[in-house]
């Protein structure tokens, strides 16, 4: 079954050590056979939430907020690729996220959490369970930790050393888990409506 995955980055920072990680991550699932869209928060850069996509009315919402309102509304799954900010969760995406929140509902999410330090940005997580909980998904119980971002890939995107050889060994479980909870929840919902 090819399923649609949407994976989401979030960091703002110059330098940007995240970002291997998730493309690394988006040529995984795709390699896999799951079609892949890339959300870069950056990228899209939205303003700080004033209004979210769902308080514009039908076909005014900006044309950024469309663009990633339609690849939400159309994932089987989501991948969030997070990294550790003094415990907490980086703002760029929190941001984004908080733009949406039906088109969001039904659907499991992933966490792969990083960070410069041992901890590998499962404090993060922790945090990124209880708000994707609250946005209506169903948050898999396979993260995929990273730590020692800076040194876990090469200069070509190949993950490298001990924390490269640890993404390879545990990225398999991580996405089978998102996988299997897409499929279920697609099967799900082409045979009843969502209750809400």
């Amino acid at each position: 079954m090819n399923l649609k995955i949407a994976i989401f980055y979030g960091s703002y920072r110059r330098d940007r050590k995240g970002m291997a990680y998730a493309q690394y991550l988006a040529n995984a699932f795709r390699e896999g056979g799951d079609i892949v869209d890339f959300v870069d928060a950056q990228a899209v850069n939205l303003p700080m939430l004033d209004r979210m996509y769902k308080e514009h009315d039908q076909g005014t919402a900006p044309d950024a907020l469309q663009k990633v309102a339609d690849i939400i509304s159309g994932a089987d799954g989501f991948v969030f690729v997070a990294g550790e900010y003094n415990w907490g969760v980086q703002p760029g995406l929190k941001n984004l996220t908080d733009h949406f929140l039906e088109e969001w509902f039904w659907r499991p999410a992933a966490i792969a959490s990083y960070s410069a330090g041992p901890f590998a940005g499962v404090r993060a997580m922790m945090h990124w369970r209880a708000i994707l909980g609250e946005m209506g998904m169903v948050v898999t119980s396979m993260p995929l930790a990273l730590g020692a971002v800076h040194k876990a890939f090469d200069e070509t995107g190949a993950p490298v050393g001990e924390s490269g050889e640890r993404l390879i060994r545990n990225f398999p479980n991580f996405a089978d888990d998102l996988r299997w909870w897409a499929e279920a929840g697609k099967a799900q919902r082409a045979k009843q409506d969502p209750p809400y």
